[in-house]
């Protein structure tokens, strides 16, 4: 787990200028990589980066995850670093007490983190990272299906073989599912992430190099191409960021109310309860965490709309146009010491 998230972290960052160039869903903003390496950069600090696990963690390749998800999701930038940061949350459910990774392990956790990320978003859209999420997470299942569940090393790597492949076709395919890539003859950005952290967990598990290959073709991704985000319509707007405790009902209430104020909203659980102290809680009033991601015209509406159900912590407001002299992000909250610093949009 920690190869796989130290080597994701160093190939998001190599590859942030590419991904960049081609975000233009659902915002050109072009930040895409910069989000998604910001995101993984939190995950491997909370957990050491590649150094062993302590003995007493008994090897738990799924609290591994889980701690990396945790700090992913409560650092997470923007909307492909937060459904990045939900993968790792929800693949790591399936793990927790085990030792090792297999194929039915994997198959599992790919399908939860699928599931977890088609419903983290109010409004999910085919042709994005989901899809690449979902297809993955078919491979898996099928080689599964196909070995009767055999948990042998041999069945991992078919598996992971199947995986990346998988991700790959369904990388190509975006540019026919979303008007806006196939207007401008490019994949997705985000679904190109999301093969990055698949072939990464291949090499971290078979221990075999990366297969550059995978992104020859691609449209748009060519180190030649111009950032084709620079030559698309501003969009106004901001998006507004921040983790909450609140109920249920609260929950659900304030999705339905951000859904009506603005788009792109994403709300996922972090971690367990806020109040696992209170024994004689009802359940339907115990507080779950939450982090909430939204676009909208203006922040104030909304950030008075989350305040109005709880207190937030680490609001922060970033243009979803900027000039390239503005630096992006402007936290409302304090942030507490050794959290990341919002990303420049204009950081290529």
């Amino acid at each position: 787990m920690k190869r796989w998230l130290s080597k994701t972290e160093v190939v998001l960052g190599n590859h942030s200028d590419r991904l960049n160039a081609i975000n233009i869903f659902p915002v050109a903003d072009g930040d895409t990589g910069t989000n998604l390496y910001l995101t993984a950069r939190a995950a491997v600090s909370a957990v050491g980066g590649s150094s062993p696990e302590p003995a007493e963690s008994g090897n738990d390749v799924g609290a591994v995850l889980a701690r990396a998800g945790q700090a992913a999701i409560e650092q997470a930038r923007g909307n492909s670093g937060t459904l990045f940061a939900v993968f790792l949350c929800a693949a790591a459910e399936p793990l927790v007490g085990k030792t090792r990774l297999s194929a039915p392990l994997l198959a599992t956790a790919l399908n939860r983190a699928q599931i977890r990320a088609w419903s983290a978003l109010s409004e999910p859209v085919s042709g994005t990272m989901l899809s690449v999420l979902e297809a993955a997470a078919r491979a898996a299942q099928a080689v599964d299906a196909s070995q009767n569940g055999d948990d042998s090393n041999h069945a991992l790597g078919l598996a992971l073989d199947a995986v990346v492949d998988a991700a790959l076709q369904a990388v190509v395919r975006t540019e026919d599912q979303l008007a806006p890539l196939h207007e401008a003859h490019v994949v997705d950005a985000g679904g190109v992430g999301m093969l990055l952290v698949l072939d990464c967990l291949r090499s971290a598990v078979l221990g075999e190099e990366l297969q550059d290959e995978l992104l020859d073709g691609l449209h748009g991704y060519h180190l030649q191409d111009p950032h084709i985000h620079e030559h698309m319509p501003a969009d106004d707007g901001v998006e507004v960021m921040c983790t909450i405790s609140l109920s249920p009902l609260d929950a659900a209430i304030l999705r339905q109310r951000l859904d009506e104020m603005g788009d792109s909203v994403i709300m996922s659980q972090v971690g367990g309860t806020a109040a696992d102290d209170d024994d004689d809680e009802p359940a339907a009033e115990a507080s779950y965490r939450w982090r909430v991601h939204v676009h909208v015209p203006e922040a104030e509406p909304a950030v008075a709309l989350i305040r109005s159900l709880g207190e937030p912590t680490d609001i922060a407001v970033s243009q979803l146009a900027v000039s390239s002299a503005d630096s992006g992000s402007e936290v409302i909250n304090p942030v507490p010491h050794g959290t990341i610093p919002g990303p420049s949009r204009h950081e290529h």
